[in-house]
């Protein structure tokens, strides 16, 4: 891996600690606006539906197809703590990393064509992670 891979695949892995200390000094957000737990559990969904699959299909296959996806909450953390829920998110960012960790030249070369962003290579998906875990870290709102 070279040294802009690694920074790369360093911020997306090291997301879900600066997510839990933003969340856990939170507001509440206002009517309407999803809550930290809200936001982790929309997190959680996007990983294992989106980033998750979309890294296992590149690291196996070259040019796979992807529409627009945007998971809601995942359910199955309905009602349960805040800790939890970022636990949940941290295991599932450390199994979407540990994909990305086993792709070689090859693998990271691969690409996917996205119905929106169009060509997408390993590098390309991670800023667009990134992205999106910037777009929701910045609408928790410290107390």
């Amino acid at each position: 891996m070279t040294r802009s891979q690694e920074a790369l695949v360093e911020a997306f892995g090291s997301f879900p600690l600066r997510l839990a200390a933003t969340a856990r000094i939170a507001a509440p957000p206002p009517s309407g606006e999803w809550s930290a737990a809200e936001i982790t559990r929309h997190l959680i969904a996007v990983e294992v539906e989106v980033w998750s699959a979309r890294f296992a299909q590149v690291a196996s296959a070259d040019e796979p197809r992807w529409a627009w996806t945007e998971p809601g909450l995942a359910s199955e953390y309905d009602g349960e703590s805040l800790d939890s829920i970022l636990a949940a998110f941290s295991v599932a960012r450390a199994i979407t990393v540990a994909v990305v960790h086993t792709l070689d030249e090859v693998g990271w070369s691969r690409a996917g064509i996205h119905a929106t962003h169009g060509r997408l290579d390993v590098a390309g998906l991670l800023r667009l992670a990134a992205d999106h875990d910037a777009e929701h870290l910045a609408a928790i709102r410290p107390a």
